[in-house]
């Protein structure tokens, strides 16, 4: 049995707020791409833990490490984020 865990994220850009769920290699994923792509830096997301990686603790300090990731993306990217990135936030359901 595998077992991952599913990180719910808060979202806030201006007024609107909402949450995403996705595990972490979505995350690493997205990443990727944005590395590739938009020169993000590639240091930028918190490290990938083997070990212990579903204890409650380390859940909760990856969660917020992972908060802090997407708010330095949004940061980054003011005005219109990358396609990449709006689709993992889930713009389309919440931008009209």
């Amino acid at each position: 049995i595998s077992s991952f865990q599913v990180y719910i994220i808060q979202v806030s850009v201006g007024n609107h707020q909402w949450t995403v769920k996705h595990r972490y290699s979505d995350f690493h994923d997205l990443h990727e791409k944005l590395v590739s792509e938009k020169k993000i830096d590639k240091n930028l997301l918190p490290p990938k833990k083997i070990i212990g990686k579903n204890s409650k603790s380390l859940v909760e300090k990856r969660q917020k490490e992972l908060e802090v990731y997407l708010q330095t993306l949004l940061i980054k990217f003011p005005v219109t984020a990358p396609k990449v990135l709006s689709h993992f936030l889930h713009f389309h359901l919440y931008v009209s």
